[in-house]
Formats: structure tokens, C-alpha cells, sequence
């Protein structure tokens, strides 16, 4: 995928992963329960925030922001899908650990990260497309994203 992006000359913008930042590479698997509270919401507006400031700028100095490319199954980079359980989110001390974990499953909704930064986008008038690809399935989505990168192309056509 990002070969394809490069070879059209689009760039970048990486956004920061809330979970990496708070919890470390080395962090046990979470659904979005757990990541709906002020906390976790708080923490992500501020990570958005020079992203926010850094498409305003890009965008009033004529780029074109083609659209945010999110990991579908994740509990805060999901776009369309995020993964949930509703089991509190604690397994320690629990006879019943097996059954809490097979209760986990797919939501047709956004995660926490993405809830925000569509929150911000919002807030600061920014009309920008958002699609995902899949965590489990990459190729599933794939054409949503070429269609998007596409629009691109015919973009930079025109400037």
C-alpha cells in the first residue's frame, strides 16, 4: 500500500497510535469499552491536535487532503468496524477467562481514536473522507482505498 502511494507522489501524514504511546508495543489485546472513558478521549484530542493544525495549514496553502486511511478492527483506529466485549475489561482473578474472551465481536461502528478525530475534524470545518483497511482481511477494503488514492491522482492532474 505504500508503494502504490508513493508511486502516485502522495504523501503522509502518520498518525500517532494512542495505544503504542499509552500502553507500549508490548500490550495485550483491547476492545473499545475499554477505551471509552474522559481519559483515553482526552489523551487522543491531544495527540490530534498538531495533526489538526498540520492539515489547516497544508490545506489553506493549497494541498488537497485526500482522506484518513484507518485499521478496521482496531479499538481506536477502526473506521467502520472496531472490536468489543462486554465484559469490563478485567480478566485477573477469574474462573471464567475462556468465556469472557469468546464473547469479543466486531461492531459496525468507528473506534475511540477515529470518534475523535472526526470530532475535530468537525469542529474545524474539514471535509474529509475517511476508509479503512482491515486488520484481519488487508486485501478486503483495498479498493476503497486505490478509489480514493485515484482521486488524487486526478487532482494533482489539475494543480
Amino acid at each position: 500500500m505504500v508503494n502504490l502511494i508513493a508511486q502516485k507522489g502522495i504523501g503522509i501524514i502518520q498518525l500517532p497510535c494512542p495505544e503504542l504511546i499509552m500502553y507500549g508495543i508490548k500490550r495485550w489485546g483491547h476492545v473499545k469499552e475499554q477505551f471509552d472513558t474522559p481519559y483515553f478521549r482526552e489523551k487522543s484530542r491531544e495527540l490530534l491536535k498538531p495533526i489538526i493544525s498540520q492539515v489547516i495549514d497544508y490545506q489553506e496553502n493549497g494541498y488537497s487532503i485526500l482522506g484518513v486511511i484507518g485499521i478496521d478492527g482496531s479499538p481506536s483506529c477502526g473506521v467502520n468496524k472496531t472490536c468489543s466485549a462486554n465484559w469490563g475489561g478485567e480478566l485477573s482473578g477469574d474462573d471464567k477467562i475462556i468465556s469472557k474472551i469468546n464473547n469479543i465481536k466486531s461492531l459496525e461502528e468507528p473506534g475511540i481514536f477515529m470518534e475523535e478525530l472526526k470530532k475535530q475534524f468537525e469542529e474545524n470545518k474539514l471535509d474529509i473522507p475517511f476508509t479503512a483497511i482491515d486488520e484481519i482481511n488487508i486485501n478486503s477494503n483495498i479498493n476503497e482505498v486505490k478509489k480514493l488514492l485515484n482521486e488524487g491522482e486526478i487532482d494533482n492532474e489539475k494543480n
